[in-house]
């Protein structure tokens, strides 16, 4: 039931859109997205895909749930705001059947702290805040053993958790949280590894704030995704194609000068 009334609200909150009365559905595309820069992106194409026959809905959600939710369940045709291991690893959960349609960009996940300026600053047996799914807490601890602070068993993976740090110098301790929460308790521990599209709409720039930032080779591309079997669907293709223009690269390029979001296209 509480996933039903989260979804029910996410619904609501997005004006609307999934009371499409009157509409042809056939030529309705709906695309479920984290609000920034994600759901912004699909705003500035949604003339683009009229071009080419479809109305585009853009459906907000604030969790990484409950889009993937509604995708498989069908109430939505596509989203737009993971990136592949994430997507691979809920359907490995889940049973889901979702695919990728397209890459479109990254966001470079960074380490941000309000008490400290610098990585060595960082006190012994500080609390680090990190995402608690598998995906983004795998993504966040290859950042920490990056950024020299531990190291990781061998056979960690892009899914390793903190059972898997074989050395922690520092004696750091491991705050796991959903990503979501991951700006509001930034205040309350030494660090945290805060998601792109999660530290953008707080005003956390990962080039001006972060103590150490996730390399622009990251193999976390945010992607499009689809059903199995829908990513040649001509509605979503025309949505990709107006994502992977210049229009989108501009516009990024002119918001993001300090490298928060980079294009893959």
């Amino acid at each position: 039931m509480k996933k039903i009334l989260t979804f029910a609200t996410a619904a609501l909150l997005s004006t609307g859109l999934f009371l499409s009365c009157g509409k042809d559905t056939k030529n309705v595309i709906k695309v479920g997205a984290t609000p920034e820069p994600h759901a912004e992106m699909l705003n500035l194409i949604k003339e683009d895909v009229e071009a080419a026959g479809y109305t585009l809905e853009v459906v907000e959600f604030t969790d990484y749930v409950t889009p993937n939710e509604a995708l498989e369940s069908g109430d939505i045709d596509a989203n737009f705001f993971q990136h592949l291991p994430y997507m691979n690893s809920f359907n490995s959960e889940r049973g889901y059947h979702l695919v990728s349609a397209a890459g479109i960009h990254i966001e470079p996940i960074a380490l941000y702290s309000k008490k400290v300026t610098k990585l060595a600053d960082l006190k012994n047996g500080a609390e680090i805040a990190i995402p608690n799914d598998p995906t983004n807490e795998g993504r966040a601890l290859l950042l920490l053993e990056a950024a020299g602070l531990i190291k990781l068993e061998p056979d960690a993976g892009l899914e390793a958790t903190p059972v898997k740090v074989a050395e922690n110098p520092k004696g750091l301790k491991f705050v796991e949280v959903e990503a979501a929460t991951l700006p509001r308790v930034l205040e309350d521990v030494e660090a945290a590894v805060i998601n792109g599209n999660y530290a953008i709409p707080v005003g956390l720039s990962a080039t001006k704030d972060g103590l150490f930032i996730e390399n622009a080779e990251s193999p976390y591309v945010n992607i499009v995704t689809v059903k199995d079997g829908n990513q040649n669907d001509p509605k979503v293709q025309a949505v990709v194609k107006a994502l992977q223009s210049d229009k989108v690269k501009n516009w990024v390029a002119d918001k993001y000068k300090n490298g928060e979001v980079v294009v893959v296209f």
